[in-house]
């Protein structure tokens, strides 16, 4: 177990004017569970980065002090485990089970405990792959579930969680939850960051909810914390429990096809299956982890070539995957599961002025593009940051941005909802419902249910990933 305790503490990210978090004095016992709260952006995962001494001194500036156990966290990083907000991050070996391993062998577990560990937390996290996968083959989720799985084999005394079920169906989602209160002792102190607030209260004894700015706005047990702040939160952009949104429906009937899949396959990850994207409709791909959606997201925004079957779209005699790359952009704008994986500058701006640049508009016209998504997503003050200090929310809003910056007919989008705080997201669901009013299409690969319900035209559930050997959980 360990304990946390910060006074004053502040990081502000290299070249950026603002402050990530600044004048934060927060004490977390030995054995605490604090479920940490705040709009997007207000510092959540800088902190997490802070307590597991992954901010070195030149990479930005900091002031105050934070320590783990009377230690500076970089000297006591053995005390601590962190998943982060993208679990590709930290995956490091090219087989599932020796990505495990690899922590435990670096922390010096001894070996004849180390491959037993290996196995009971990917049974507990529910893995259910052998541990010669393919780290490079796995899903987001899958993916997700291995990365908790290597912090948990460590049996760390600070367990950091930036959002830990964001990537996963609702039936994982509550594995993991399961997993945190089987696979953790009581003494283990945890710190999680995860917008499905009502989901998570179970694992946790204390809320504390960062103000954007700096410092601490609420600290309390959790039912004390929502029923006096409950409606401040929640118009400030916390989700907090019981407020919904009313369905957003479609204010004219969908038309043409903009895009079909016809018995479209890619082998080893996703089976055929025949969808039709249209113009002035949202469309949702559900289904669980590994099922191949982000696989058919790829598919369907041209990104990517069928193994067998065809994809048509916007009466083009060739496939989208073999169109000039300024044709695709007009016509199919994609959202990565993965935001980073889509930045190619230095400048959020330039990051948004890219694309409408590529396919010819004036400069004024950029300008006035650049500024009105800046706007509508709430990035103005981040318009001259580096799009990889960004937060996972507002880097997911970055994402979303550069798409529509060209406004293409249809929109492919993977996870779109993925880190957003209340009000991020309604206005995010908001701008996706215009668009499909006025005339475009929308395709969203999501295990958000609220998104759906809220959103979603219509729905096409993928089925049961293929099915794999029984793992074989022992040292290959």
């Amino acid at each position: 177990m360990s304990e946390v305790q910060l006074h004053g503490f502040g990081w502000r990210h290299a070249g950026r004017r603002a402050w990530a978090v600044r004048d934060l004095d927060l004490h977390v016992r030995h054995g605490e569970r604090v479920l940490l709260l705040g709009p997007s952006g207000a510092g959540k995962s800088t902190l997490l980065a802070a307590l597991a001494g992954l901010l070195p001194s030149d990479s930005g500036q900091s002031e105050g002090s934070i320590e783990i156990d009377g230690l500076d966290p970089a000297k006591a990083r053995d005390k601590v485990g962190i998943v982060f907000q993208d679990p590709q991050t930290q995956l490091v070996m090219a087989r599932s089970g020796d990505d495990v391993a690899f922590g435990c062998e670096n922390r010096g577990v001894p070996a004849a405990e180390i491959w037993p560990r290996v196995s009971d937390v990917l049974d507990r996290v529910g893995f259910r792959y052998p541990i010669n996968r393919s780290t490079a083959a796995l899903s987001g989720g899958e993916a997700q579930r291995l990365a908790l799985a290597g912090v948990l084999a460590l049996r760390p005394g600070l367990l950091l969680l930036d959002e830990p079920t964001a990537n996963l169906d609702p039936p994982g989602a509550a594995l993991i939850r399961e997993s945190l209160t089987a696979a953790t002792s009581p003494e283990t102190t945890m710190i999680v960051v995860e917008h499905r607030v009502a989901e998570a209260l179970p694992l946790v004894d204390r809320v504390v909810v960062l103000e954007p700015g700096g410092g601490v706005r609420a600290d309390g047990a959790p039912e004390v914390i929502f029923a006096a702040y409950g409606d401040k939160l929640a118009s400030d952009g916390v989700w907090v429990p019981g407020f919904s949104f009313p369905p957003l429906k479609a204010t004219s009937q969908s038309t043409s096809d903009l895009v079909r899949a016809d018995q479209a396959s890619v082998r080893n990850r996703l089976r055929p299956v025949s969808i039709a994207a249209r113009a002035g409709e949202v469309l949702a791909v559900t289904g669980p982890n590994g099922a191949g959606k982000s696989t058919l997201a790829l598919l369907l925004g041209g990104l990517l070539a069928p193994t067998s079957g065809r994809i048509e779209a916007f009466g083009d005699k060739r496939p989208p995957h073999r169109w000039r790359a300024a044709t695709l952009t007009q016509r199919i704008g994609s959202v990565f599961q993965n935001p980073e994986h889509q930045f190619v500058t230095g400048r959020v701006a330039d990051e948004l002025a890219l694309g409408p640049r590529r396919v010819g508009r004036s400069p004024a016209e950029v300008r006035e593009i650049v500024d009105e998504l800046l706007q509508r997503l709430r990035l103005e003050k981040l318009a001259e940051a580096n799009p990889y200090t960004l937060s996972g929310g507002e880097a997911r809003r970055l994402s979303v941005a550069t798409a529509l910056a060209t406004a293409p007919r249809l929109l492919v989008l993977d996870e779109p909802t993925f880190g957003q705080d209340r009000r991020t997201w309604q206005e995010l669901v908001g701008l996706l419902g215009e668009l499909r009013d006025a005339g475009h299409g929308v395709v969203a690969v999501t295990h958000d249910e609220v998104f759906v319900r809220t959103l979603a035209d219509r729905t096409v559930p993928l089925g049961e990933p293929d099915p794999e050997p029984l793992p074989r959980r022992v040292r290959p």
